[in-house]
């Protein structure tokens, strides 16, 4: 028998949160160096002791980074916002359309809406098992398991926690690849020039990370493989937004960018398999700063094809991997 006074308690339902790196609130550099602070404060993001960090992140980066930051995303804020928040509201949306027996939402790493948030709301609702679903097909200690550590970090903090999953990453899973190769096709086809060659641009990190044991660099590539071979093209690889003086996986986006026109390459596409939502890293570093580069070296034609964002493809992507580690849990909803 349940007692007079017990809170009344929501039907049990199924959680999906979908995860993202993050973005700041406004293209305003208060609000860039708040968004920076949380995250190159980040072990997982910045493996340096936090001692000889701390000084550099405070009294230099957070000093001079903000600016520049919030120039780049003045140039590619739109009327909703941040790109990364509208398309990751969008992708949610439209999954609870796809998902009707399955509570939707998103959050960031860093920034709004945060991840634990995100968790108690789910929580409020009902959401007694829930699956975490860090966007990157690639992992990535500063990416997927960070993501990782804050759902835990959070879950930690409830007295009544949620039985938990996490989406393990999809870098070579025939749903992704098939996903990418439609996607990527139909711009492809849709250009009115024909690319001499097709850059898949990475996000970069410091080339320690391979050495400590982070399978990224090898799941890139192998991501590149599988597409190159259902495409039926060759591909390249490059690593882009490099940060601090450390050695970065190579080849440099930027750099090859720059080579291209050298090699006899005057007509390029460049996409970016690794972000599941165009963002700073795809709009303004490689749509407007890459193009540049590839121009000024002299390039000719230059298209930056979108990431999935919230595609046809790019929604059933999310749908079909959520409903497999869901297996077992909507049976019983």
């Amino acid at each position: 028998m349940i007692s007079p006074d017990h809170p009344r308690l929501p039907d049990s339902r199924i959680g999906l949160l979908l995860i993202n790196l993050g973005t700041p609130d406004a293209p305003e550099v208060r609000a860039v160096r708040r968004y920076l602070a949380e995250f190159l404060s980040d072990p997982r993001v910045i493996e340096i002791p936090m001692l000889a960090w701390k000084p550099i992140l405070h009294g230099i980066v957070l000093r001079t980074r903000p600016r520049k930051s919030a120039e780049a995303y003045n140039q590619i804020w739109t009327n909703e916002g941040s790109p990364l928040r509208a398309i990751a509201h969008r992708q949610a949306q439209a999954l609870r359309a796809r998902l009707p027996e399955v509570s939707v939402h998103f959050a960031m790493r860093y920034g709004n809406p945060g991840i634990s948030a995100a968790l108690e709301n789910m929580a409020l609702e009902g959401c007694s098992r829930i699956l975490a679903a860090p966007l990157y097909p690639q992992y990535s200690a500063a990416t997927t398991a960070t993501a990782n550590d804050a759902v835990f970090g959070a879950l930690a903090r409830m007295r009544w926690q949620p039985a938990l999953r996490t989406l393990p990453p999809y870098y070579g899973d025939p749903l992704y690849i098939d996903a990418l190769a439609a996607n990527l096709g139909r711009q492809l086809a849709a250009l009115d020039f024909e690319p001499e060659r097709l850059l898949l641009s990475f996000h970069g990190m410091p080339a320690k990370t391979l050495e400590l044991g982070d399978p990224y660099h090898c799941h890139c590539q192998k991501t590149a493989r599988l597409l190159s071979e259902a495409l039926g093209r060759e591909v390249d690889v490059a690593f882009q937004s490099k940060f601090g003086r450390a050695k970065w996986l190579e080849p440099a986006t930027d750099a090859t960018l720059a080579a291209y026109p050298t090699r006899g390459v005057k007509r390029m596409a460049i996409a970016t398999p690794g972000f599941s939502a165009d963002c700073i890293e795809t709009l303004e570093e490689l749509g407007i700063r890459g193009r540049e580069t590839f121009r000024r070296a002299g390039g000719e034609r230059f298209a930056l094809l979108d990431c999935l964002n919230d595609s046809d493809e790019g929604l059933a992507l999310i749908e079909q991997l959520a409903r497999r580690e869901l297996a077992g849990w909507l049976q019983q909803s």
